[in-house]
Formats: C-alpha cells, sequence, structure tokens
C-alpha cells in the first residue's frame, strides 16, 4: 500500500513525463543536451578510473613470474663472471707466450723450442725432462736456453721423443764464462749450493780480477759446447781463495730454473 509522500512523488513524474513529452522539439533537444552536460563528467570519471585500474592491473606481475626473472638474471652474472675469469686465464696465457716470442734468437732455424715435461724429484733442482728427443734432430751436449735467452744448461741424454737437461749448477754442468768489465776477466761456472738454484759459484779467476757486484757475466765460446755471448747471469760479490791464488765469486742466474716451462735448445 503505497503511502501519500509516494503518490506524489508518482504524481509529479507522470507530471513531468508528459510535459516533456509535450513540448516541441526544439525544447526537448535543449533539455537533453544540459542534461548530458551534467553527466557527462561523471561518465568520464568513471572511464578514466577503469583505465587507470587496468594499467595498474597489467604492472604487477605475478610473484612467480619476479621469481623466475630474478634466477634468470643470477645465472646471467655468474656466465658472465665466469666469462671475465675465463679472459683473466687467457690473458696471462698470453703474456707467457709474448714472453716467448720477446726474445727471438738470432738465426732462429738453429733453435727448437721445447716444452718441460718432467722433473725428477730425486734431483729437482738439477735436471729437467723435455718434449723433445732424437726424432726431432736431438743429441746431447747442445745448449738449452729460457725462453728470453739465459742460459739454463746442456743435453745431456736422448730418448726417441724426450731429452733430459743438466742444469746450470749441476757438477757435471761447467759453463767457461767471461766478465763484462774493463779486464774482461774468465772464469769457468760450476757448482751451486745444496739447497739453491738461483746462485752459482764462478771460479778459475786470476787473483787480479776486477769484479763488482752487478756485471754481467756471458758465456765465453771457449768451452766448446756453449757458443759465445749468451747470458748466464751477474756477478753477487767475489772473494780471494784459499792462499791468495785465485779469485771466485759468486753469481745470480738470469735464467728461473725452478720455473721454467718451455726452452729454446740449439740444433746446430
Amino acid at each position: 500500500m503505497l503511502k501519500r509522500p509516494h503518490y506524489i512523488a508518482v504524481s509529479l513524474v507522470v507530471l513531468l513525463t508528459l510535459i516533456i513529452l509535450n513540448l516541441p522539439s526544439r525544447a526537448t533537444a535543449r533539455l537533453k543536451l544540459t542534461i548530458g552536460s551534467l553527466f557527462l563528467p561523471l561518465v568520464g570519471l568513471v572511464h578514466s578510473a577503469d583505465q587507470l585500474a587496468g594499467k595498474a592491473t597489467g604492472a604487477l606481475q605475478p610473484r612467480g613470474e619476479l621469481v623466475q626473472q630474478n634466477e634468470t638474471l643470477r645465472r646471467e652474472n655468474e656466465e658472465l663472471r665466469l666469462q671475465a675469469a675465463l679472459a683473466e686465464g687467457t690473458e696471462r696465457e698470453n703474456a707467457r707466450l709474448r714472453q716467448l716470442v720477446g726474445w727471438q734468437p738470432r738465426q732462429r732455424s738453429r733453435f727448437k723450442l721445447a716444452s718441460v715435461i718432467l722433473r725428477e724429484p730425486s734431483n729437482w733442482w738439477r735436471s729437467v725432462e723435455i718434449d723433445v728427443g732424437s726424432r726431432d734432430g736431438m743429441t746431447t751436449n747442445r745448449a738449452v736456453l729460457s725462453p728470453d735467452g739465459a742460459l739454463v744448461g746442456r743435453i745431456a741424454s736422448v730418448r726417441l721423443t724426450r731429452s733430459q737437461v743438466v742444469l746450470l749448477g749441476d757438477p757435471n754442468v761447467h759453463v767457461a764464462a767471461l766478465v763484462d768489465n774493463e779486464t774482461r776477466d774468465m772464469g769457468v761456472i760450476g757448482a751451486s749450493g745444496p739447497l739453491g738454484s738461483g746462485l752459482v759459484e764462478l771460479g778459475y779467476l786470476s787473483k787480479s780480477a776486477n769484479l763488482k757486484p752487478g756485471q754481467t757475466v756471458r758465456t765465453s765460446g771457449q768451452g766448446g759446447i756453449f757458443p759465445r755471448d749468451i747470458l748466464i747471469g751477474q756477478v753477487v760479490d767475489s772473494q780471494p781463495v784459499e792462499y791468495g791464488f785465485g779469485t771466485v765469486a759468486r753469481v745470480k742466474l738470469a735464467a728461473r730454473l725452478d720455473a721454467l716451462e718451455e726452452v729454446w735448445v740449439l740444433t746446430e
């Protein structure tokens, strides 16, 4: 049962409808335009809100996808780190190879490059094995040099694919040497101490030898095995031998005998 206020409201709506229907067409159009201008901002606001909500929904990604992307980036980072480490190792190898070609032997055809493949534990400081042998033209008593051209030793024995090199400081290696000074003092490189491979003894020097620390020592070419003018090392100090009949000096070798990886072998 409708109450009185309801009857009044319904009656007003019906009356307003009849009035609008009986208005001229021009007045009806103006009325529609006015009503539309009142509601248009509200419609636009609702549409903009819908667009913003859609964009926000698109921007938000499921947590699983974010975790997967993070894992992908982590793996790529690890891969880049590994590549950087490999590049660093390659650079070190290139530096070592540049050292090998930095010293070019005179008449290179007379030399052959070989790799050190073995050190005997019982004779660690005194000999090494290299990966060339008789099939490569190796024979005994060939001079062996370091990658930068310093004397290392000589070939003592040869097999088909390998050769043994006895190093400076071994009692079986004697080298006629010349000191690069004003008096051109000459002597013989002999054995080193029992525990070191960096110092050797230069003996048979004249008692008047003019030796000073830092003077260069090279091969004299008079021993029959080692060619002339191969670098041996530098004078460290000297002292008279017993009874003053001569002088003996200590020489620091130019070659690192404990760190040899490649060597040059004189083939002629």
